[in-house]
């Protein structure tokens, strides 16, 4: 019988393998574009198998990329993922809201926080980065779709956001994210990525200061990676195809 490890190595390779078909349809360079594992709602065993899933199977790398979405559920896992964090092994991304007031708790694992659409937000983090002199890499979330349901700064806004991030001490802009259109119509969410691309654009060739290493475009998951590779994502973020569908936790 195969174990649980060996499922999640076959799934990972299948999404990898996505990524790489639609960079190449996309005339792109699969080495371009890093797969992060969303761990939202698994336990810290299972993300210690991915972990080693990703790290050893084809086109693993020393350095995994795992992201999470609740500030409780980083706060859980980080005692057991320490040690991979502190050898290099694991790099763990959040992905999701932040609130200024849970800055501290993040910071302690977190070495990138995607997900800043505030000037309250970047500020926080920057007064703790600059007091334990560390530079933290920062994205700036932009809610390209419009829709209620989804965070982000608007698409107007986030240049003016994000050169405001790139001048704050203790942070290092390293690009955006966003996350895609809630539609059965293609178009329409490719032409939210591609709005993201136009503004990360926008913001590289400004020459503002701190913006020079804003590439990066966090964008498509399990299903509309594709669209996002084609639209020039560098990050995409899959946790369905790999741990399957989210339990939903029964009510008390």
């Amino acid at each position: 019988m195969p174990s649980p490890l060996t499922g999640i190595a076959s799934r990972i390779a299948a999404v990898r393998a996505r990524i790489d078909d639609a960079a190449r349809a996309a005339g792109r360079d699969p080495q371009e574009l890093r797969l992060l594992l969303a761990t939202k709602t698994q336990d810290a065993e299972t993300v210690l198998d991915a972990v080693s899933a990703a790290s050893s199977g084809p086109g693993g790398s020393r350095s995994v990329l795992i992201g999470e979405n609740r500030v409780q559920e980083l706060v859980a896992k980080a005692p057991a993922l320490a040690s991979l964090v502190a050898d290099g092994q694991l790099e763990v991304h959040m992905i999701g809201h932040l609130q200024s007031n849970k800055v501290n708790q993040v910071l302690a694992t977190a070495s990138c926080v995607q997900t800043v659409d505030s000037a309250a937000l970047a500020s926080a983090l920057s007064t703790r980065c600059e007091r334990d002199g560390r530079v933290l890499d920062v994205m700036v979330q932009v809610n390209v779709s419009g829709e209620d349901t989804k965070a982000g700064t608007r698409p107007t806004e986030a240049a003016a956001l994000a050169r405001d991030v790139a001048a704050l001490p203790g942070l290092r802009l390293t690009g955006f994210m966003t996350i895609g259109a809630l539609s059965d119509d293609d178009a329409v969410v490719r032409a939210g990525f591609a709005r993201l691309r136009a503004i990360r654009d926008e913001v590289v060739a400004s020459g503002a200061p701190g913006t020079a290493d804003a590439r990066e475009l966090s964008m498509g998951m399990t299903g509309d990676l594709e669209l996002a590779v084609a639209e020039g994502a560098t990050i995409v973020r899959v946790g369905t195809a790999v741990f399957g569908s989210r339990a939903v936790p029964a009510a008390h």
